[in-house]
């Protein structure tokens, strides 16, 4: 199911980090899933854009490795789409 249209960006502790490669138009953010729960974060600052399932544990645990890997998601991010 992941390809080119959605490349994982990271995978860690069973979570997937990707994005669509139509999203440029937004701003830099980041995919993640696990099992059947969904959310999307914001990538500077680092902030939850939308969440479908996680508990606020977990968001807590995936946005500390957003903040993690934040230059890296922001650099995968350019590589695709630019400035």
């Amino acid at each position: 199911m992941y390809n080119d249209f959605m490349p994982v960006i990271l995978r860690v502790r069973g979570y997937r980090f990707f994005f669509f490669t139509r999203e440029g138009t937004e701003p830099p953010h980041i995919h993640v899933e696990k099992a059947e729960n969904y959310a999307k974060f914001w990538i500077r600052p680092v902030r939850l854009a939308r969440n479908r399932g996680f508990l606020s544990r977990r968001l807590n645990e995936i946005r500390s490795l957003v903040e993690e890997n934040e230059t890296l998601f922001e650099e995968k991010w350019h590589e695709r789409f630019g400035n």
